[in-house]
């Protein structure tokens, strides 16, 4: 029984595989991710669970053990205590990850822009970061045919709430003056006035 102390111990002092970048015993546990119990005195205890959406996991003889937000030792600690009053002396325990819950990617942020006056599908359109002012009219369907390419406008209001009004010729823009690479920022108005008669 010494020996079988000492080679637990031994184990127990061995790192814990370590995910990329991150060691196990540090890493937080979340819905989805599962885990692999063992208890060397009652193979009966030994499974696989399950981080369920509420944050815990089920263990017989110890119930529903708070898992997510918590390392993978505090778990081991807190199901040796509870499983303790079972055994004649502490049993041993050893929790592992055993895989992780798959990750669904973030959407991709976009931020909000809006096109009045003569473009061909005006109002309120996503784009991504970095959207230019060439390619946010081209989100709104282009200009229509009674644009006044001239006057085109951006309105912008700073952060103190202050707005801004830049003009840009969308002629001399397509013959290529500056002006078209200009970066959108989220909640930027584009104004197409129509043209006027003879203009």
């Amino acid at each position: 029984m010494g020996l079988f102390r000492v080679l637990a111990a031994a184990v127990l002092a061995l790192p814990i595989l370590a995910l990329p970048g991150l060691a196990q015993q540090d890493y937080r546990l979340r819905p989805g991710d599962t885990v692999q119990i063992e208890v060397l005195e009652d193979a009966n205890l030994n499974r696989t669970a399950i981080v369920l959406p509420d944050g815990q996991i089920s263990v017989p003889l110890a119930g529903s053990v708070r898992a997510a937000g918590r390392s993978l030792a505090q778990i081991q600690a807190e199901l040796t205590s509870r499983l303790a009053p079972n055994f004649a002396e502490q049993p041993t325990v050893f929790v592992t990850l055993a895989s992780l819950a798959e990750r669904v990617p973030a959407p991709p942020r976009t931020i909000e822009i809006f096109i009045l006056g003569a473009a061909n599908t005006p109002g309120r359109i996503e784009v991504a970061p970095g959207t230019t002012l060439l390619q946010g009219i081209a989100a709104a369907g282009g200009l229509s045919p009674f644009a006044a390419t001239k006057r085109i406008q951006l309105r912008r209001v700073d952060r103190s709430g202050n707005e801004q009004i830049y003009r840009f010729n969308y002629d001399a823009i397509e013959s290529g003056a500056a002006g078209g690479a200009t970066r959108l920022v989220d909640g930027d108005v584009i104004v197409v006035p129509n043209r006027r008669l003879f203009e």
